[in-house]
């Protein structure tokens, strides 16, 4: 089998870093892309180091940014096609709420351009180059897109709607577009400080297997619908999230 090229937006830690390490495991060329350039070079060392390979390289972007996005899609491009794209990148970066409307309209457009801007301009920047048939992209959405909090809730929900178009308008071309939507995941950056021994709890007993999710665990969800084998699961979003929400 052809060596396969991987993009992974936010790929320097948590359920990102994972996901690089699944597909560099299965010896493909990985491009791990966000803002901290030394975070991304220390886990592309990490993982090249591990497999004893060069296959994983990194690129420092806002991808928030339209000029930046394009030029990251260009330069990926310069090596040739690209089969896969995992849109990672994101988190829930609203401001404190102050009460004041200027701070409300601050923490759903920081949200907004954290999470939707950096999977649309990402993914339609590599549109043009992607594998046809056979190419995938997979979005990271969340359970909070189906419970809330509301502007970072409302931001991953928009990823449904895109996820919805975007496999409507490539099916015909043999790419493939879905989402998973994990819960409570640990070993992730993602709750900061936040997260102390009874916040943990909490979220774990809000699940029907009464343990936190793992980076590697949604990983592998991203590896099965970006696998050969899942060419007939497109427009679907997948939920992890130990059964604490049901899918629909």
């Amino acid at each position: 089998m052809e060596q396969r090229r991987v993009v992974v937006s936010g790929g320097g830690t948590g359920i990102g870093l994972a996901t690089a390490d699944a597909f560099a495991a299965e010896g493909a060329q990985v491009v791990i892309l966000g803002r901290r350039g030394e975070v991304l070079k220390e886990a592309a060392a990490r993982l090249n180091t591990a497999y004893d390979a060069d296959l994983v390289s990194w690129r420092a972007t806002d991808l928030s940014d339209p000029a930046q996005a394009q030029e990251a899609a260009e330069a990926i491009a310069m090596q040739g096609p690209v089969d896969v794209v995992v849109t990672n990148a994101g988190g829930n970066v609203a401001a404190s709420d102050d009460g004041t409307l200027a701070g409300i309209a601050e923490g759903y457009r920081r949200n907004f351009e954290a999470n939707v801007l950096t999977a649309v301009l990402l993914t339609e920047g590599l549109l043009p180059y992607l594998r046809r048939p056979g190419g995938r992209v997979v979005h990271l959405s969340s359970i909070a897109a189906v419970r809330g909090p509301g502007s970072y809730g409302g931001a991953k929900a928009s990823l449904h709607a895109y996820t919805y178009e975007l496999a409507q308008r490539l099916g015909a071309e043999g790419i493939t577009v879905n989402a998973v939507a994990p819960g409570y995941i640990a070993d992730t950056e993602f709750f900061g400080d936040r997260a102390t021994p009874e916040f943990v709890r909490s979220r774990v007993d809000q699940t029907l297997v009464g343990k936190p999710g793992t980076p590697a665990e949604v990983a592998a969800a991203i590896r099965y619908l970006a696998s050969p084998e899942a060419g007939y699961v497109t427009g679907q979003i997948l939920h992890i999230n130990g059964g604490t929400v049901f899918g629909r």
